[in-house]
């Protein structure tokens, strides 16, 4: 046990400090799967797992509210495994390291896991607790969200009574969540012609690293760098003055995040080394100059390193360089119905060679269907200029507001008489179950709601310790006026 497991509510904090122990990255859930299902066992709870592995976890309404409408309180069981390329650590066997930032809550060096783990433990504690008034409850813990909501796209929706859902994986504390975008990845792969490493040359790995990376649909509007398209940018700009080859690629991570940390393996002839060096510090000048604001930590390493046994030839690194400087990154459309709202986007995700191909993953988003097929096509046709191969993934429905929502009177009315303030009622960018769960059981009243989680899938998540407590006591009101 940590510190954790002492803040209040502690009933919540101590599930929370016991699921920073757990493994959880995506499609790695069944340790955390198993804790779930010894608490629903050890508190005599009914509980189905279905053929994907979510967990539904039944219970009875307290005494006078067996017969009140049945609420589903669900949440996802994975998080997303980031970590700064100078900690060690190993997300498939070691804990999550928590530390205390002032008023939040943080991992040493790694994503904290709080997005959706306070949900998951917000769960878990309202299944233990028998101090508590509320109708008949269903859990529902979803796996493999942060890849591509799978989880919920492959659920069993038999399992479910309920034709109310409160989904815990909003991150604004005071916002209540009515709709949210959908998305769909594309994979490019490009094939690489290689050549025998030149001699009297030396060799150089480049690092882009200190960015902050972020939610490639919460984060996506603040307009920070994205560390492969920016090492590429600058690559790009000198590669016309300084005769030279590349031997690697590498940048990014996840589809969901936005890429902190690129780097590039560049062979320079002996006699060329000097102007290289020189002339990417300039560039990355220019780079630090216009992201001054935005990431202050930037930071572009350079160092000696072993010569590869081949480089890529000149046509090939062109390739390169053109796709990954020409592929879209960022905010591509503002909503015309939102004030605020990012409507389409996309994130160059990750970069990957593996000596004969370069692979590139993009995610994009977007609250128009239409407008994310044209991005896709976007992507596809840059794609073509390259002659690299496209492979479109099956994307996930949006969620499409409904103001006039049951739930959503009960959430405005229980948050302004437990907070005293008024939520504010929002779609987000970002991709939420509730889009594929709604269009799998048609009827289904949602709304989502959470605590205040900042910087989530990035080493600087986050998580105000004090609007946990008052999540809870949300979450807790709503259950009993809806049985009421």
């Amino acid at each position: 046990m940590t510190f954790v497991a002492d803040l209040e509510p502690t009933a919540l904090w101590a599930h929370f400090d016991q699921i920073l122990t757990i493994p959880r990255g995506s499609k790695e859930e069944d340790q955390i799967r198993a804790y779930v299902v010894s608490v629903a066992e050890r508190n005599g709870l009914a509980h189905v797992i279905d053929g994907i592995g979510n967990v539904v976890v039944k219970k009875p309404g307290t005494p006078g509210k067996e017969e009140a409408p049945t609420i589903i309180l669900q949440s996802h069981l994975d998080m997303v495994n980031e970590k700064n390329s100078d900690v060690d650590h190993d997300f498939a066997t070691d804990p999550i390291r928590p530390v205390m930032d002032g008023e939040y809550l943080k991992a040493d060096g790694t994503t904290l896991g709080s997005d959706n783990g306070i949900g998951v433990a917000a769960m878990l504690a309202i299944m233990e607790a028998n101090d508590l008034t509320h109708g008949p409850l269903e859990f529902l813990f979803t796996i493999d969200e942060e890849t591509g909501l799978t989880g919920a796209g492959g659920l069993d929706p038999s399992m479910l009574e309920g034709r109310t859902l409160l989904n815990l994986d909003t991150e604004e504390e005071g916002s209540v969540t009515v709709g949210c975008a959908g998305g769909a990845d594309t994979e490019l792969r490009l094939g690489l012609d290689t050549i025998p490493s030149p001699e009297n040359c030396s060799t150089f790995n480049v690092r882009l690293s200190g960015l902050k990376g972020g939610h490639s649909g919460i984060d996506i509007h603040l307009q920070r760098g994205n560390a492969v398209q920016l090492l590429a940018r600058m690559i790009h700009s000198i590669s016309h003055g300084t005769p030279g080859f590349l031997a690697d690629f590498q940048g990014g991570n996840k589809h969901n995040a936005i890429p902190r940390e690129a780097s590039a393996t560049v062979v320079i002839p002996d006699d060329q080394s000097g102007d290289f060096l020189l002339t990417m510090g300039e560039q990355f000048e220019i780079v630090e100059a216009e992201y001054k604001s935005s990431e202050p930590g930037i930071e572009l390493t350079i160092e000696e390193g072993p010569r590869p046994e081949d480089v890529w030839t000149t046509f090939s690194a062109w390739d390169v360089l053109h796709l990954l400087v020409a592929l879209p990154h960022g905010v591509v459309a503002m909503s015309k119905d939102i004030d605020g709202l990012v409507e389409t986007s996309t994130n160059l995700a990750a970069v990957r060679s593996d000596g004969d191909a370069l692979t590139v993953l993009m995610s994009s988003r977007s609250s128009v269907a239409s407008s994310l097929n044209w991005i896709r096509q976007k992507i596809r046709a840059i794609a073509g200029q390259a002659e690299a191969l496209v492979e479109e993934h099956d994307g996930y429905p949006g969620w499409e507001p409904n103001l006039d929502s049951r739930i959503l009177q009960v959430v405005k009315t229980v948050h302004s008489r437990v907070t005293g303030k008024d939520p504010h009622v929002e779609a987000v960018h970002a991709g939420l179950e509730c889009g594929i769960i709604g269009e799998m059981v048609p009827g289904m009243d949602m709304i989502s709601f959470g605590p205040q989680i900042e910087f989530p899938h990035s080493p600087d998540e986050r998580v105000k310790v004090d609007s946990v407590g008052r999540f809870f006591d949300l979450l807790t009101a709503v259950l009993e006026e809806s049985a009421s």
